[in-house]
C-alpha cells in the first residue's frame, strides 16, 4: 500500500510560479515510479510529468516542456513539480500518482493517487 499527499497549490497570476510537493509513504515504495497528472473541470485527467523509479529519467507533456520541472527530493519519498511561467490553461486539480506499469505517460499505469491540490492561474 502506498499513501500520497500533495501540497503547494494555490492562486497565482499568469506568468507566476508555484511548487507542488508530493509526500509518499508505504511499503515497497522504491518499486514505484511517480508522476503528476491534472484534471480541469469537465475534462479527463491528463498526464503532466513523471519520474522513473530511480529518478534518473523524466517525461513531460509537450504543453509544459520548458516551464515545469519534476524532481525527487533528498528524501526518496518526496517529489516536486516546479511550475514556472504559468498560464490560465494550467488551471486544474493536480494529482500525484504512483505506478507499477512501465508506461509513465498513461493514467492506466498508476494505481495509487493522492487527494489532489488545486492550482488556479488568473489572467
Amino acid at each position: 500500500q502506498v499513501q500520497l499527499v500533495e501540497s503547494g497549490g494555490g492562486l497565482v497570476q499568469a506568468g507566476g510560479s508555484l511548487r507542488l510537493s508530493c509526500a509518499a509513504s508505504g511499503s515497497a515504495l522504491s518499486y514505484f515510479g511517480l508522476g503528476w497528472f491534472r484534471q480541469a473541470p469537465g475534462k479527463e485527467r491528463e498526464f503532466v510529468a513523471a519520474l522513473s523509479s530511480s529518478g534518473s529519467s523524466t517525461w513531460y507533456v509537450d504543453s509544459v516542456k520548458g516551464r515545469f520541472t519534476i524532481s525527487r527530493g533528498s528524501a526518496k519519498n518526496t517529489m516536486y513539480l516546479q511550475m514556472n511561467s504559468l498560464k490560465p490553461e494550467d488551471t486544474a486539480v493536480y494529482y500525484c500518482g504512483a505506478r507499477i506499469r512501465p508506461i509513465a505517460t498513461m493514467t492506466e499505469s498508476y494505481v495509487y493517487w493522492g487527494q489532489g491540490t488545486q492550482v488556479t492561474v488568473s489572467s
